[in-house]
């Protein structure tokens, strides 16, 4: 049976001949490593819910194996962010059975304005490069409102810090930040060998969604920088950590236990001390 003639149930050519003919072997450069298992990609899906009606962004596609399952939901339309050349050559064949509903863009998503390219609402849902996962997050965070929900895969390590809460190893000022923006739940443990090339870790799935709760009077910018110094020097005290902000005096004023380290910390105790930060710097007054 020929490459051409060989088609699975979706009508297309089966992944790893895609992968044969269009010469993808994953590139360690790119952060690839390919989801070929389509009953696993349905399973992701699912756990974003109801898309219909929704703008759904991918972000990496590579072959295709999680844009096959996208398709297959209800969204309004599926638009992916391939950097790779190759894999853009490759998804060539899904593009064009779906003509309406996917939309492949050749570029850098680190660059890419996702709001200028499809109203809301707007969902991502993406197995995330390795290399620039939690780099893409923080930049999506910063927008969370403007997206229904972010369902996405990362190495397990940094999923457990998304997810971590106070007084654990994993948490941390990504923890916080992530938790400020958004609720945030790890639905899908995936294990290596589930991939191809396997990785060294397993990987898992986070799904967010913008907190409604989200208190207005607290800026993220303010928030970033009182966990960049506290999280800094995680191992001392706050009343060490924090002396570039205003060390005891606003920690005094947060109500905050000077004697405490960040990990300590609840996000409510975070937000108070953003808020303290407010008071005195009128520049990071302002909500995101």
């Amino acid at each position: 049976m020929t490459l051409q003639t060989a088609l699975d149930e979706t009508g297309l050519p089966p992944l790893r001949k895609i992968i044969a003919q269009y010469g993808l072997a994953a590139r360690k450069g790119l952060g690839q490593h390919f989801l070929l298992d389509l009953n696993l990609t349905k399973r992701i899906v699912s756990q974003a819910g109801n898309l219909t009606g929704i703008n759904v962004f991918e972000i990496g596609p590579g072959p295709g194996g999680l844009t096959r399952a996208l398709v297959e939901s209800q969204a309004s339309q599926i638009i992916a962010i391939e950097m790779d050349p190759r894999c853009v050559l490759a998804l060539g064949s899904l593009v064009q059975h779906h003509p309406s509903r996917l939309r492949l863009i050749q570029g850098d998503a680190l660059k890419t304005d996702l709001l200028s390219l499809a109203p809301a609402p707007r969902a991502i849902i993406a197995n995330l490069p390795y290399n620039v996962g939690t780099e893409l997050l923080l930049g999506w965070l910063r927008q969370a409102e403007a997206f229904t929900s972010m369902t996405l895969m990362f190495q397990l390590e940094v999923a457990d810090r998304i997810a971590a809460e106070p007084r654990t190893k994993a948490y941390g000022r990504l923890a916080v930040i992530a938790q400020f923006c958004c609720n945030v739940k790890r639905v899908m443990k995936i294990p290596a060998r589930a991939f191809t090339p396997p990785p060294k870790v397993d990987s898992a799935v986070v799904h967010l969604t913008p907190r409604q709760d989200r208190p207005a009077d607290v800026s993220l910018k303010a928030l970033e920088r009182i966990t960049a110094a506290a999280f800094g020097q995680r191992r001392k005290m706050l009343r060490s950590s924090m002396k570039p902000l205003g060390g005891e005096m606003l920690l005094a004023h947060a109500n905050i236990d000077p004697q405490k380290r960040a990990e300590e910390l609840s996000l409510a105790d975070f937000e108070q001390l953003a808020r303290a930060l407010q008071s005195v710097n009128l520049s990071l007054a302002d909500p995101e």
